[in-house]
């Protein structure tokens, strides 16, 4: 199910130009009512369900309802953001609860390292062949059409 934003929740990011979900949806779904300093999905059939916006939420008034198969009857996903984790908690439809804490970004963005600090097999990544491969998979050579 799309994401949506509670209206009772959203205060608009403080009247700011953009709000955070603005920002972080990587498909651009979410805007502001200027009128009602409220955000919304302007497209919910397009959303991705990345959770981004629900995460980034300073007031989480964003939520997503989760399919059946996933979150059956009244169960839940929650992420609650800090500024060094996120923490995730899963309420089943039995009542129970169980969180899961889990590390966010820790480099600045456009700091991040592409092969992540490792010397990689051909130095670049831009490459026919990736990184790590032959070796990775044990291979003599990576194979390729002539």
């Amino acid at each position: 199910m799309p994401s949506f934003v509670n209206p009772e929740k959203c205060d608009g990011c403080k009247a700011l130009d953009k709000t955070a979900c603005q920002h972080i949806c990587p498909n651009d779904l979410m805007v502001l009512d200027k009128d009602k300093m409220k955000a919304y999905n302007r497209e919910p059939e397009m959303c991705w369900e990345c959770y981004n916006c629900v995460k980034i939420c300073p007031t989480q008034a964003v939520e997503i309802r989760g399919y059946a198969d996933f979150v059956p009857m009244n169960a839940s996903v929650t992420p609650l953001r800090s500024t060094d984790s996120i923490m995730w908690t899963v309420k089943f439809r039995n009542g129970i609860l169980k969180r899961f804490k889990f590390p966010i970004r820790t480099t600045e963005e456009g700091k991040a390292q592409p092969a992540g600090g490792f010397e990689t097999a051909h130095g670049d990544l831009n490459d026919h062949i990736l990184a790590q491969e032959p070796e990775a998979l044990k291979l003599s050579e990576v194979y390729t059409i002539k």
